[in-house]
């Protein structure tokens, strides 16, 4: 792929060079976490069904939460790695504010993979008698879900005729010891089964569970098809990702992940799955799902289990960054005046779109908003600002469409549009999408849309002006008469 270069992005690679250790593997961001305070270790014995995800949503987005010996099983489980965009950018060696140049610059310039003999993820081997949960902690999240599911795994598959890898994350049913049910939506993994299968031919699947941040990110990156993700985690680093090939198939995947899960992705072949707690925070339906069946298990030795819990924030932004680098380099594209993007957490990293942009004509922003609408199905309300208005803070979004925005002037909507399956408001995916223009009007006389302002409020430095010392603030309110005055002078 090819891509323009600028100082601000060269920056950011020069800096990813240099990016803390841990980005070598899981193990040293759990270290990191733990060094930074980000990290709660819960006491042994947690339920795997429903304990882990309930304890890992109580503490999502200020901690990542480790439990040893969940069940009493010996292992170990690892939730909410990257529950807050700053742990993000941290993990990239960048400011948050670079974290979607960053992540764009990557995607444009992969760096190629380096193949290795021997690695960690594959000190442990079983290849006969496979049985998941008795390996592995497998959770089951919520109330609803039909049982243990891998929801972090990344899966890896071949294109059946050129070898190029891709990677993704489904949602994995565990359902028989060597046996997962699988949800492949309309996209590259699917599109190279379907090659396969009308050959008559299973696929073969590699599941790979505990892997580095950077990795985990560049797994859901919009490319084109035929693009290895593992090239963009590698550009992600600043150097090529280690890999190896697996003991039983063709597919290379991360050496320093914690486990890898060999197997073959039937042809012709459909089990029952779901339902399961989505990201919209409601249940992904029952159907006929893709089955794999498991051929091999590789690990370190006392592997971590990553899991990712169906509707919380690192679920809601492990999708959320990659889609707005993609969307914000789209509306550059076609709108030199488009600043910033955000896909709002209220609007699950998926559905709502904050745009900001310099606005230089009028009916601008509605192009914006057509163009936004049109560049992915899970884009439903998209919300177009001036650059005076925080689109990372919703509050200041708000506030724009309650003083700028007039439905009968303002108001875009467009009907049957293509919509997320998973939304449960459209009939099987198609819906109504809407566009908002809270732009001020270029016509506009000055002084009717300034913002009030503070002269001096934002150059304050609040632990000078804060009296920290101790003693009741009685005492602070409490002068000398004016005679106790005259005496101390």
């Amino acid at each position: 792929m090819q891509g323009v270069s600028s100082p601000v992005l060269s920056s950011c690679v020069d800096k990813a060079r240099n990016i803390l250790p841990v980005g070598a593997d899981l193990r040293g961001w759990i270290d990191h976490l733990q060094q930074q305070g980000r990290l709660s270790v819960i006491r042994p014995g947690v339920a795997l069904k429903f304990g882990v995800a309930a304890v890992a949503n109580r503490l999502d987005g200020t901690a990542a939460t480790l439990f040893p010996w969940p069940d009493g099983h010996r292992g170990t489980v690892i939730s909410g790695l990257l529950s807050d965009r700053r742990w993000m950018a941290e993990a990239m060696g960048v400011e948050p504010s670079q974290v979607l140049a960053r992540y764009l610059n990557a995607s444009q310039h992969p760096i190629a993979w380096q193949e290795i003999l021997e690695a960690e993820c594959q000190e442990v081997k079983h290849i006969d008698d496979i049985d998941l949960e008795a390996l592995f902690p497998i959770p089951t999240h919520n109330e609803h879900d039909s049982g243990a599911y891998i929801t972090a795994g990344l899966l890896i598959v071949r294109n059946p005729v050129t070898g190029i890898q891709n990677v993704s994350i489904h949602r994995l049913q565990v359902s028989g010891p060597d046996r997962l049910g699988a949800l492949l939506l309309p996209r590259h993994a699917l599109s190279f089964f379907q090659q396969a299968e009308e050959q008559g031919a299973d696929l073969e699947v590699a599941i790979v569970i505990g892997v580095d941040p950077l990795t985990l990110l560049a797994s859901q990156a919009i490319v084109p098809i035929n693009h290895d993700e593992l090239e963009i985690a590698g550009a992600l680093h600043g150097r090529p990702l280690e890999v190896i090939r697996c003991i039983t198939n063709q597919i290379r995947v991360p050496a320093h992940a914690e486990i890898v899960i060999e197997g073959w992705l039937l042809a012709n072949t459909r089990e029952s799955e779901g339902p399961f707690g989505e990201f919209p925070q409601y249940y992904g339906d029952q159907d006929e799902g893709h089955v794999i069946k498991v051929k091999a298990v590789t690990h370190r030795r006392d592997p971590l289990f990553h899991t990712i819990v169906g509707g919380g924030l690192e679920h809601l932004m492990l999708g959320g960054i990659p889609r707005e680098a993609t969307l914000l380099a789209h509306l550059k594209r076609s709108f030199s005046g488009v600043r910033d993007v955000h896909l709002s957490k209220g609007g699950v990293c998926r559905y709502h779109l904050y745009v900001q942009i310099d606005k230089r004509s009028e009916g601008e922003a509605k192009n914006v908003i057509l163009g936004a609408l049109a560049s992915h199905y899970d884009v439903k309300h998209v919300t177009v600002v001036d650059n005076d208005v925080d689109i990372h803070n919703p509050t200041e979004v708000e506030w724009a469409l309650a003083t700028r925005f007039q439905a009968d002037r303002d108001l875009v909507v467009i009907s049957g549009s293509q919509g997320s399956k998973l939304d449960p408001s459209t009939c099987d995916g198609i819906g109504a999408k809407m566009g908002f223009d809270a732009t001020v009007p270029l016509s506009a006389a000055p002084f009717k849309f300034l913002r009030i302002r503070v002269p001096g409020e934002s150059d304050l430095d609040m632990e000078q002006v804060i009296d920290t010392s101790s003693g009741s603030w009685r005492e602070h309110c409490t002068y000398p008469s004016p005679q106790e005055s005259d005496h101390d002078n």
